[in-house]
């Protein structure tokens, strides 16, 4: 999984002033919209006690700990105490992980990861946003989300796969009887994306869109339907089929909640049929492709993607798959994959969580170590605690009794002096 690259996690309209937990690179973030509008994502772990901060609420523009009541400021410090007497001050090290967002496309993303801004790869450009049907343009939106059991990236390569339509969408968009697929150039519009565009022969229209697409000719006739599709890192999709009616675009957002689990949420934009009454059509033709993608990619194994390019076989058409596992691999050597330092083991009960450092860390490199909770290597298994526990208790005995046969071996003390156990 790839830090340092912003995700989209949640849309916009689901964002309000009650916090709600999300799951990003195995990560927990506490996520609430303050009164003036703003989106503040911060992770959900109070530095205190280890309290769930996404079930507390909101006092202004903070978020209050549900279990002692700590405030913290949507940059990530500790405002408010209420256990504390007057005057007492608040410790400099009472902070969580807050991480920069912005709201574009009807997301809200997240930045995961502590780079400046001015060396933060940049949000993907999604230009049909500016021509909507509600704002005088040609696109109708429509959204919805999906949960995938599996790995975000081979959710990632399904989706850029051409030569798979034909046999899991065979009847729906791809052609069983033209599996071959064009040989294509990639088109690498920046170093962050990667498309390839051909030219289809999908199969003849059914419902609804069978009325104005009327594509009933034999297939040597039909009319080829170009197609583009692509990624756009660090988890999107962006699939562009220009029909006879109309185009047809869908971006998706494959949230990895963990290594084996994915959270899609995905929007798609279509020039036809563009009145509301269309809406349900739409969002039905795009769940029917993610349960028939789902039916095979949730059983391929292995679950992760390799590192090694050749442990799986690549033919030509996989060119778009083969870009993006090398791109990955140069990420890699930058540091930007999640490793061991990105992650905590706590062993009562035994569990492991992401923390992935967040900008303000960088910027206080000496307090940067204090907001991780239960460290690795911090928390002992029960019986390492009993140990050290028994071990610690054995040497105060030891101590005592030699405090004590040091005492009986003295005089008394002089006025002005203390013994142990005076002190």
């Amino acid at each position: 999984m790839l830090k340092n690259f912003w995700y989209a996690v949640e849309f916009s309209d689901r964002v309000t002033t009650k916090p709600a937990r999300i799951t990003v690179l195995g990560q927990y973030l506490a996520l609430y919209r303050t009164p003036r509008g703003r989106v503040v994502a911060l992770s959900d772990l109070c530095v205190h006690r280890g309290a769930a901060l996404s079930g507390g609420s909101t006092a202004g523009e903070n978020i209050v700990c549900p279990y002692h009541g700590w405030e913290f400021e949507p940059g990530g410090a500790c405002t408010k105490i209420p256990a504390n007497q007057p005057g007492r001050g608040i410790p400099n090290k009472a902070r969580v992980d807050s991480y920069p967002v912005q709201e574009r496309y009807g997301f809200v993303w997240v930045f995961m990861g502590d780079l400046p801004e001015a060396e933060r790869p940049p949000i993907p450009v999604w230009p049909e946003f500016d021509n909507l049907v509600e704002n005088g343009g040609k696109f109708r939106a429509v959204t919805g989300e999906f949960l995938w059991k599996a790995n975000y990236e081979r959710i990632l390569e399904n989706g850029c796969d051409i030569a798979h339509a034909p046999f899991v969408h065979g009847g729906a968009f791809g052609n069983p009887q033209k599996p071959e697929v064009p040989e294509y150039e990639l088109e690498l519009p920046d170093e962050w994306s990667a498309y390839a565009t051909v030219s289809l022969h999908p199969p003849r229209s059914k419902g609804l869109w069978s009325l104005v697409n009327r594509n009933n000719a034999d297939l040597a006739n039909r009319p080829p339907v170009v197609t583009s599709a692509g990624w756009m890192l660090p988890n999107m999709i962006k699939l562009h089929v220009r029909l006879p009616i109309g185009e047809l675009i869908i971006y998706d957002t494959n949230i990895p909640v963990d290594e084996t689990t994915t959270l899609v949420k995905w929007v798609a934009l279509r020039t036809f049929f563009t009145g509301a009454w269309a809406n349900r059509n739409a969002v039905q033709r795009v769940l029917k492709i993610f349960y028939q993608d789902a039916e095979v990619v949730n059983n391929v194994r292995p679950e992760l993607l390799p590192f090694d390019l050749g442990a799986e076989l690549h033919v030509k058409s996989d060119l778009i798959a083969v870009h993006y596992r090398r791109r990955r691999q140069e990420l890699a050597e930058r540091g930007w994959m999640l490793s061991d330092d990105d992650r905590i083991t706590g062993d009562v009960p035994r569990r492991e969580a992401t923390v992935i450092p967040s900008p303000a860390r960088r910027e206080n490199p000496e307090l940067a170590r204090a907001w991780v909770h239960k460290a690795k290597g911090d928390h002992p298994t029960v019986a390492e605690a009993q140990r050290i526990g028994l071990k610690r208790i054995t040497e105060e005995e030891g101590a005592d009794a030699a405090a004590g046969a040091q005492a009986q071996a003295s005089p008394e003390p002089t006025n002005g002096a203390t013994t142990k156990e005076q002190a």
